[in-house]
């Protein structure tokens, strides 16, 4: 399962923010079209404000991974979490009030066994926790009406889509499957969510965009290419799902390496590449026009 979070606003299409990685590492903005191309700061895991004027951010401040927002032209850098654990995968709330996000047990993702998703208000203070599940909580995404935090959990047996109220009640399960389903975003009319769907144990197959209603049920294929397709982001007007798109690592293609930010439509088809960075971009959140 993944850390990446964000959520998606209704609104006139803006931006996309990303990561990128290797010699050129930080989060950057880009208009769709693949143009306008600018570095907003060091971080990954960026999450726009509903208004598109801010992004949430994880970043570490020497000791662990932290919360921050940032001006999305750079500047106003402000301190969310400030504790000594990581946290990371930052969803705004629909009034730009609160941040939810993954709280660690400790500051080494890789071997930590619990996982938790909490919320905070954006100018910091005392954190909430949502989930009390003992096991991997990854990637919130706020409802935009507020109501609902999405986000994938480890079920015993693999990854699956559950919905939850901000005060940790009335957790649903959305798939219900024998694959690995993460990486959950709503639909800017909060009617669908579309997530990462894997046929198999994590990373054993092929990994396409899914698309499946809030109550569950309606399950949609939106990307089927043979190549890994993950980190779902819905455009604002909710016609496109910008995604990272790459081939898994452990084969001999040299294109391996680069993972790059793509867009298609809802229903499928017009499928379109934003960036082009010839290594790994990922984690796209589309922005609405400020």
């Amino acid at each position: 399962m993944s850390g990446k979070a964000e959520a998606t606003f209704p609104g006139e299409n803006g931006k996309i923010a990303y990561a990128n990685y290797g010699g050129k590492n930080g989060i950057y903005t880009i208009n769709p079209n693949g143009g306008g191309r600018a570095k907003v700061t060091r971080g990954d895991e960026p999450s726009y404000s509903p208004n598109g004027k801010r992004i949430a951010f994880t970043a570490s401040d020497g000791h662990d991974a932290e919360i921050y927002t940032i001006n999305v032209g750079g500047g106003g850098k402000a301190k969310v979490t400030n504790n000594n654990t990581d946290d990371g995968s930052p969803s705004y709330s629909p009034d730009g009030k609160k941040i939810a996000y993954v709280g660690y047990e400790g500051n080494d993702p890789e071997t930590d066994t619990d996982t938790e998703i909490y919320t905070i208000k954006v100018g910091g203070g005392a954190s909430f926790q949502v989930t009390h599940n003992d096991t991997f909580d990854f990637s919130p995404s706020y409802s935009p009406d507020g109501k609902k935090i999405a986000y994938d959990s480890y079920d015993g047996h693999d990854g699956e889509i559950y919905t939850i109220n901000p005060d940790g009640t009335d957790k649903f399960n959305v798939t219900d499957n024998n694959k690995e389903d993460y990486d959950p975003d709503y639909s800017p009319n909060g009617k669908k969510i579309a997530y990462t769907g894997v046929d198999g144990p994590y990373y054993a197959v092929d990994s396409e965009i899914y698309t499946i209603n809030v109550g569950g049920g309606g399950e949609f294929k939106v990307t089927s290419n043979g190549k890994d397709d993950e980190d779902p982001s819905y455009s604002p007007d909710g016609n496109k799902i910008a995604y990272t798109g790459y081939k898994r690592f452990g084969t001999s293609d040299d294109e391996d390496f680069d993972h790059e930010i793509y867009t298609i439509n809802v229903g499928g088809g017009g499928k379109s590449q934003v960036t082009d960075t010839k290594y790994y971009a990922s984690d796209p959140s589309w922005g609405s026009r400020p």
